[in-house]
């Protein structure tokens, strides 16, 4: 693993928050020596990118993770990672613990959902299927007899 005192860069990362997983991807094409760490508050990071430069990253996370039902996977491009969260019922509105905004952190709008609102969404949608259901054959549709052919 790439130690800190070593000369490196963090990798430029993306996450997204999901009801009990967050969801992280560090960017890097052709990455060779990956290790990856997670610890009950902490993500560590490190590879070397194909031109040999060596990245790093330590984050300390926003909330609890369960290091033991989270996963990562390296493909050509990225290494994804999933880390369920221990309270999956509160939203993180960041990866990291302190609020300091990071250059090579972002949002990944792409794949963020307001969880939240899905969950609303669907037990709206729920009972409007009920009221449709509730509804269907007490009312006679029209003759439509006043039509003009």
């Amino acid at each position: 693993m790439c130690e800190e005192d070593e000369p490196s860069q963090p990798a430029k990362t993306q996450w997204f928050d999901r009801k009990n997983y967050v969801f992280v991807e560090f960017c890097v094409e052709d990455s060779t020596d990956v290790d990856v760490v997670i610890e009950k508050f902490r993500l560590i990071f490190s590879c070397k990118t194909a031109d040999n430069t060596k990245l790093y990253n330590n984050i300390e996370l926003y909330s609890r993770v369960e290091p033991n039902d989270s996963r990562h996977k390296r493909s050509g491009r990225s290494i994804t990672l999933f880390m369920r969260k221990v309270d999956g019922k509160k939203a993180w509105p960041r990866l990291t613990k302190e609020k300091n905004k990071h250059a090579w952190l972002v949002v990944d709008f792409e794949n963020w959902r307001e969880w939240h609102d899905d969950e609303e969404q669907m037990i709206f949608m729920e009972q409007y299927a009920n009221m449709m259901k509730e509804i269907k054959g007490t009312v006679e549709p029209p003759t439509m007899d006043d039509l003009d052919d």
